[in-house]
């Protein structure tokens, strides 16, 4: 504990980022900014049950873990999954999905007795270590996030996201100054935190705040409210 910092790496997430990727012009370039091991940088390749529609991983040598998630009547859920193409992620202390050490650490921040949400972690990363998505130690206020964004392809969407990452950015100025330079660099801001952590993008959401969920809001508007491991989503965007 002397040596580590908490570094939750919750695939399960994936689940509520899956509507917004879904519908966004395909295919996609998927950037996360505090990736730890990139679990979440391959959402295209899990299975997710929403209860009234599932969907399917396509197969691998891995059995995919299925992420079950409670979604409002009013929320888009897809078809199928989004089509990735490129995937890469910044982190300031990566983890490596095949370094048993570094993934105990992982499994270590689960909390007791959450056996499914060990399992789909442990799930997720044997797919991580196979598929070995493109992990960089950097910080997102920087300039490794400006190069990480000229690398991507230019026939894909990209889009830079964020989930539970920019609340250990302390300074609201610094979060500011990064929401800001994502959208110069991109076409997409997908960002899932504590409505704390964007007070204006917040008072967007309206005056009822559940208590305990982030706010996904996409290029700074408010879309869904979310479980922060990824159970629930609660869909409040206009379809205008």
């Amino acid at each position: 504990m002397l040596e580590r910092s908490t570094q939750t790496n919750e695939p399960g997430r994936c689940a509520t980022l899956l509507p917004v990727l879904a519908r966004l012009p395909q295919p996609l370039a998927l950037l996360e900014v505090g990736t730890s091991a990139g679990l979440c940088l391959m959402p295209d390749l899990y299975s997710y049950d929403y209860g009234r529609k599932a969907i399917r991983a396509p197969a691998m040598a891995a059995e995919p873990p299925v992420f079950r998630c409670s979604a409002s009547e009013t929320t888009p859920i897809p078809a199928a999954a989004p089509q990735v193409v490129w995937r890469a992620g910044l982190d300031l202390s990566p983890i490596d999905a095949s370094n048993p050490s570094q993934v105990a650490w992982l499994e270590t921040l689960v909390w007791p007795e959450q056996t499914a949400r060990l399992a789909n972690l442990r799930a997720a990363v044997k797919i991580a270590a196979t598929v070995k998505p493109r992990v960089l130690k950097g910080d997102l206020r920087g300039s490794d996030l400006v190069r990480l964004c000229s690398e991507a392809p230019k026939d894909a969407t990209l889009v830079v996201f964020h989930t539970a990452v920019l609340d250990y950015v302390s300074d609201p100025a610094d979060r500011e100054a990064f929401a800001e330079q994502v959208m110069r660099l991109s076409p997409y801001w997908v960002s899932n935190e504590f409505p704390r952590v964007f007070p204006r993008i917040a008072t967007c959401a309206g005056k009822s705040r559940p208590p305990g969920r982030f706010l996904l809001s996409v290029n700074g508007s408010p879309v869904a409210w979310t479980d922060p491991h990824g159970a629930s989503l609660e869909w409040i965007a206009d379809e205008a």
